[in-house]
């Protein structure tokens, strides 16, 4: 054994190790990879066969060598261990990140695409099927107000936002309740609450607009090649409004949350470039951004009775003030109803 101080390796590391003193050197002896993982032949045993196994490894002994090496019929081809560079703990955070997205995932489009990853993870964790289910069972994850979108839909715009192609489809534009045709560049997914969208170019209108993908009543991959965008005009053109709004020249309104709902607001990331600040009197001030009203208004309204709102460059406070006073009416022609 080696007199360097002894450092316990997990067997992630380990079988890391084992590949790239065999991809390295050529060929590595029973007692040299003894000496550099310091471990009992026994364990030693148990990675090569685990490599050799359950990961796929191309590893032979070599009896005129006296060591292990790759085995003929994979010299010249590129051979990688997907995966090797995690640790056991990352392996168990992707565990729950393929979760996380079973459940943004209603249709399992996603999750039929990952599988045979999830299938890896499994292998080198050394977990059946039913220990992976009965460790996810641990993790729940709560969405409310679902959009599903189709996986006819989700598929086909994923194929063509990676293949560059155009796409025809027809569009429910529900604020006008319109239906329309038009040709379309994909150029970013977005998921956000509960639903997935489409950054695309609009050929009709000449401009980067964002797509509902539960709005969309048809739709076909054309032969023409997308118009590339690059992906810093569509942050810019896209992500400087509120929520799923896009816009590049937003309006900033002044929020004062009261010192109780300022135990919730203070940690809520709103908007990416909000600013916020702890008032003298205990109320927390939330500077944010915005292109369309509408949906700050209703982030608003969530703290009606908490919140003031002390500046405004554009029209959230008519907004609200529109809206509250719209639900108002319709309560009180509910309650003459009766």
């Amino acid at each position: 054994m080696s007199d360097r101080p002894h450092r316990k390796m997990t067997k992630t590391a380990r079988v890391y190790k084992i590949e790239m003193l065999i991809r390295n050197r050529g060929h590595v002896s029973f007692q040299a990879l003894l000496d550099e993982l310091e471990v009992s032949p026994a364990t030693l045993k148990r990675d090569l066969d685990y490599l050799k196994d359950q990961l796929g490894a191309p590893i032979q002994y070599d009896r005129f060598l006296n060591g292990y090496r790759f085995g003929e019929e994979f010299r010249g081809q590129k051979h990688e261990l997907p995966g090797l560079w995690f640790s056991e703990r990352e392996l168990y955070s992707l565990l729950m990140a393929h979760q996380l997205l079973s459940e943004l995932d209603s249709e399992g489009v996603i999750s039929r695409h990952l599988q045979p990853l999830l299938e890896r993870i499994h292998q080198m964790l050394g977990t059946s099927d039913t220990e992976a289910k009965a460790l996810l069972k641990r993790v729940k994850i709560i969405g409310s107000a679902k959009r599903p979108v189709s996986s006819q839909f989700f598929e086909l715009i994923g194929e063509a936002l990676l293949k560059r192609r155009r796409l025809h489809m027809r569009y429910l534009t529900r604020g006008r309740g319109e239906v329309g045709e038009r040709d379309v560049s994909p150029q970013r997914l977005v998921h956000y609450r509960n639903t997935w969208y489409v950054d695309a170019w609009c050929h009709t209108r000449e401009k980067l607009l964002r797509f509902a993908l539960d709005a969309i009543e048809h739709a076909e991959t054309l032969d023409t090649r997308a118009k590339d965008v690059s992906l810093k005009q569509v942050e810019a053109e896209m992500d400087g409004g509120y929520g799923i709004y896009a816009g590049a020249k937003p309006s900033w309104v002044t929020l004062a949350f009261s010192a109780q709902a300022a135990q919730w607001v203070s940690r809520e990331e709103w908007h990416p470039d909000q600013r916020g600040r702890w008032l003298d009197d205990g109320r927390f001030q939330l500077e944010v951004p915005y292109t369309d009203p509408n949906e700050l208004a209703m982030d608003i309204l969530r703290h009606a009775d908490q919140v003031s709102i002390t500046a405004d460059s554009g029209a959230i406070k008519e907004t609200v003030r529109k809206r509250t006073q719209q639900a108002w009416e319709l309560h009180c022609a509910g309650e003459g109803e009766k």
